[in-house]
């Protein structure tokens, strides 16, 4: 998904801004507010980024920026499968096999995120799911990652 389309759809619930923020800041989201920060280096970190904050409005609550507190670090990950959800559902990766996609440099590319944000996402799944999960009717293996079809011998 594209930073301004996801842009666009964000501004039906919030109001999005790009501003300069410290530099360990990416964004911040409060109060339906979601802050991005204009100094980062490419449209495709921006999309990442807006999408987690955008995770944030959905499943968090509170002040989370202490990332030593437990349930904090709760909310983060859930703001963060959000985003691996919105940018990444697993359909994709069925979609970049049949596009002929062969590496995770290709495979970040061809959906729009970061190589960082891919592995991240990929780690979740692998989490989630073992070392395999069965998704329109194929078998994605995640280490090393693959996409296994199977023969069809009832037609």
């Amino acid at each position: 998904m594209h930073y301004e389309a996801l842009l666009k759809e964000a501004q039906d619930f919030v109001y999005v801004y790009e501003k300069p923020l410290h530099e360990n800041i990416k964004g911040l989201q409060a109060d339906n507010v979601i802050y991005i920060n204009k100094n980062l280096p490419t449209q495709i970190e921006k999309v990442c980024i807006l999408a987690e904050e955008i995770g944030h409005y959905h499943t968090s609550y509170g002040n989370i920026l202490d990332q030593s507190s437990i349930p904090n670090k709760k909310q983060e990950l859930r703001a963060r499968q959000w985003a691996y959800k919105k940018l990444f559902p697993l359909s994709k990766i069925v979609q970049a096999h049949k596009a002929g996609i062969r590496n995770k440099y290709e495979l970040a590319e061809y959906i729009g995120v970061t190589e960082e944000f891919l592995q991240l996402a990929l780690t979740r799944y692998q989490d989630k799911y073992g070392d395999t999960v069965l998704i329109d009717g194929v078998t994605i293996c995640f280490e090393p990652l693959g996409v296994v079809e199977w023969l069809d011998f009832h037609h």
